[in-house]
């Protein structure tokens, strides 16, 4: 009888695992045992075999038929280590090792990212806006297409990788996967070269992208804006161009979030007094846009008031934030005459006040 474990037990999956639940857990297990993650762990070698051993099994229909219907013992001689048992873990095993160590390299798939910076006002970072701003960088040849070719010829396959972009080198029982140093992982070779570009396939120019800032963006944020980026090489698509964004000061305001404050002075009549005062408001369409604001008599420096809902546009649409409104009371620096003689007037009668206070602070204190 075979020592051998059942092949659905060592991937821990059921007999009637699909085509992509056995790949997983292969991927899986796998990944658990390597030997470059388990140095010196001859247990977690051993497994690391076994595993493949059952994925080279149960990955193919006609052998998984067999082993489910004969067990172990139906594959004797099938399974000899040969070259091509061997080929087919290997080929199993690429695209787990690239994924590991990042070393599957291969054909480019996008170009290079770019980033910009973008300066706004307070009101257009706060109600969105679209600008223009300019990129300069590569940019897809015109005389060549971006291929690099001279005018009348065409890349050729690279000879070293035969088109694919990537080198794959056997160590023991591990198959590496690089790029191709001859192509750069491009795959294709440019022999006769565009004098424009000198190969390349891109050129460095100025051009303007239009970017959508939605309303409530601020300072430090940063925007993806897909294909704007530089053209990858051969033609492949381009990167994406990412636009950090700077907001400037407004002498109005002070940002906190989705919150506006606004340090509003007073006359120190009107917060002794009481009454409407008008308070700076941020409006989409009016620079000078004020909001009334009743303060109660007898209001303090420093007072703080809150306008729910006059503040900044939330960046995920659910209204807005508040304009906080702190208050300073203003004392004139100078006076006329008239105006001393009514203050000192107003002084001899406040003080007159202030006992008759005291008595009832006292009062209520008992």
């Amino acid at each position: 009888m075979s020592s051998k474990r059942d092949y659905y037990e060592v991937l821990s999956v059921s007999r009637e695992a699909a085509s992509d639940d056995l790949r997983k857990a292969y991927r899986r297990e796998a990944l658990k045992h390597h030997p470059d993650r388990n140095p010196g762990d001859g247990s977690a070698e051993a497994k690391f075999k076994e595993i493949n051993e059952a994925y080279q099994v149960l990955s193919d229909e006609n052998k998984r038929r067999i082993y489910d219907q004969f067990g172990h013992a139906g594959l004797d001689g099938s399974m000899g280590g040969g070259a091509d048992g061997m080929g087919d873990v290997f080929a199993h095993m690429q695209d787990l090792f690239a994924e590991m160590f990042n070393q599957g390299g291969g054909r480019a798939r996008r170009g290079g990212d770019l980033r910009v910076q973008a300066r706004l006002s307070l009101r257009d970072a706060a109600f969105g806006c679209k600008r223009e701003v300019t990129v300069r960088a590569p940019t897809a040849c015109s005389d060549c297409g971006g291929s690099g070719a001279k005018a009348g010829t065409k890349p050729e396959a690279c000879s070293q990788c035969r088109g694919s972009g990537q080198v794959s080198n056997a160590r023991g029982f591990v198959m590496f996967t690089s790029t191709c140093p001859r192509c750069r992982g491009a795959g294709r070779v440019v022999k006769h070269q565009c004098p424009t570009c000198s190969g390349h396939g891109a050129v460095e120019r100025a051009r303007k992208v239009t970017v959508t800032f939605p309303a409530g963006i601020d300072a430090g944020q940063r925007l993806r804006v897909p294909g704007q980026g530089i053209p990858g090489p051969g033609g492949v698509s381009p990167g994406d161009l990412y636009v950090e964004l700077d907001v400037e000061d407004d002498p109005r305001f002070e940002r906190d979030g989705a919150d506006l404050v606004a340090r509003v002075r007073v006359p120190f009549t009107d917060a002794a007094l009481g009454g409407e005062i008008s308070v700076p408001a941020l409006e989409p369409d009016d620079e000078s846009a004020t909001l009334p604001l009743m303060v109660p008599a007898g209001t303090q420096s420093g007072a703080v008031f809150t306008m729910k809902g006059s503040g900044i546009p939330r960046l995920d649409g659910r209204g807005r934030g508040s304009l906080v409104v702190v208050v300073q009371v203003e004392v004139p620096t100078t006076l006329t005459a008239r105006a001393r003689e009514l203050l000192e007037q107003l002084s001899v009668e406040l003080r007159a006040q202030t006992p008759e206070r005291e008595g009832k602070r006292a009062a209520a204190g008992k």
